[in-house]
């Protein structure tokens, strides 16, 4: 089988570019486009959606289609996955559905902004409902089969993990690209309204992204680098046998609270920025734009040292450093002596260095844990592995989603909510942390190791 070439794997990680800029308009600015702040609705926001607690009469409607979303998504992983990994294509187990997948996803996520009634109505409600679930399904056909073509196209560890690399770099780089989008709208709003403008803005971007997805359909040849028989396990099978390998659980323990807390800080940076730090909403393109170019800095060395010293304690580390940024940012717009601008800035700095470690090294992880496994059983369940992570995240997401719309309303004026989804980030950082330190990074290389020598 075929090696990928540097200009291949550039070209593999523009879907990954696509993607990660649809995901990042739904992560980013749904929860601020329908549960608006004070500032948002003083400047021309609709209130589209009924704003009341609903859930227990502590989750909020928002809250609740969003958690919602996640669940359904992370249940359509599992069944997603076992259909890629049983795949008889000619084309291979993984570009049809990364072909098929794209035009709905880019569809889903413009419509998820587009409410039918121009008010607040439940109408709109339903509406958003239903497209938040065709965006998830959507994004689940094309991630799960994609991420499941990292350990197939990376013949080694070393070749996994420049893949992880550059894809890391891309799915930054469309995330930060999708907090560009104040910056945008605010240029657009004089001709068309501030809800319009964000449409406007969003379609746009859904567009570039659509492109962007279908790249490595037309540039990769599937069969050229990957040489794997099809899987015969059922979805619940392969899903239990995934979940047999004891690493593997270790390793999405932790990663269920890194996600529960990034997923937090993501949905409030917005309202950090506006309401703690009193600044423009510009400004958290600013922040997150200078996070993502600092974070590249980071890159090599981190490639280097994960081969050097190994992926686990650099891992252990970004999560120390992330729970110190997620404490700070608690205290953001009440630090004396340093001007809201600058508190921003010091957060974007210190938050940079886990930014890059967790936007590579998680993805190998996997990696080499799926190709262990795969080799250790001969049974080639990449796909379900992917899916079987993202199955386990997303239920963590779902529980930040939540945690977000609920506690975000505690002393809205003031934003102690805010505050408090803030802290609530930083101890779920700890406990992710604390769980990985039981993960046996050793055995998952001398597992592999010892395959490799058997052959």
């Amino acid at each position: 089988m075929k090696s990928l070439s540097t200009p291949k794997i550039w070209l593999f990680a523009t879907g990954q570019f696509g993607w990660s800029l649809l995901s990042g308009l739904i992560s980013n600015w749904l929860v601020y486009f329908y549960q608006p702040d004070e500032a948002s609705i003083a400047q021309g926001q609709i209130l589209f959606v009924p704003q009341g607690l609903v859930i227990f009469g502590i989750f909020t409607l928002i809250g609740g289609i969003t958690a919602f979303g996640r669940l359904f998504d992370a249940f359509t992983d599992p069944w997603i996955a076992s259909l890629s990994d049983r795949c008889t294509s000619e084309k291979g187990r993984r570009i049809p559905f990364l072909k098929w997948a794209s035009l709905p996803l880019a569809l889903s996520t413009v419509l998820v902004f587009c409410s039918p009634v121009n008010k607040n109505s439940w109408i709109n409600a339903a509406f958003l409902f239903a497209m938040v679930m065709a965006y998830y399904l959507s994004i689940t056909a094309y991630c799960t089969p994609y991420n499941a073509l990292i350990p197939e196209l990376g013949h080694d560890q070393k070749e996994r993990l420049n893949i992880s690399t550059v894809i890391s770099f891309t799915f930054i780089a469309g995330t930060a690209v999708a907090y560009l989008a104040p910056v945008i709208w605010g240029t657009l709003i004089p001709a068309f309204g501030r809800v319009n403008a964000i449409r406007v803005t969003f379609a746009v971007m859904a567009v570039i992204a659509f492109v962007c997805m279908q790249v490595p359909v037309w540039s990769i040849n599937e069969k050229e680098y990957v040489n794997t028989v099809p899987s015969q396990d059922t979805a619940f099978s392969s899903l239990v046998s995934t979940f047999r390998n004891k690493e593997f659980r270790k390793f999405v323990g932790s990663d269920i609270l890194y996600w529960i807390a990034i997923t937090m800080f993501q949905t409030g940076l917005p309202f950090f920025v506006t309401s703690l730090l009193k600044l423009p909403e510009t400004m958290t393109t600013l922040y997150f734009v200078g996070m993502t170019a600092l974070s590249l800095v980071f890159y090599i060395p981190i490639n280097k040292l994960a081969l050097r010293i190994g992926k686990k304690k650099l891992i252990l580390t970004a999560f120390a450093i992330f729970a110190s940024s997620y404490l700070y940012t608690g205290f953001l717009g009440r630090i004396p002596g340093i001007p809201a601008n600058v508190q921003g800035l010091i957060l974007m700095v210190v938050a940079s260095l886990p930014m890059a470690v967790f936007g590579i090294l998680p993805q190998a992880v996997v990696a080499d844990i799926a190709q262990s496994d795969a080799k250790r059983t001969g049974s080639n369940r990449e796909g379900m592995f992917y899916a079987s992570r993202t199955f386990a995240f997303k239920l963590g997401q779902s529980l930040s989603m939540l945690l977000f719309t609920a506690v975000s309303t505690i002393g809205s004026a003031s934003g102690l909510g805010y505050r408090i989804a803030a802290f609530g980030a930083a101890s779920f950082c700890v406990l992710g942390g604390i769980v990985f330190l039981f993960y046996n990074e050793r055995k998952i290389y001398a597992d592999y190791s010892q395959s490799e020598k058997g052959m």
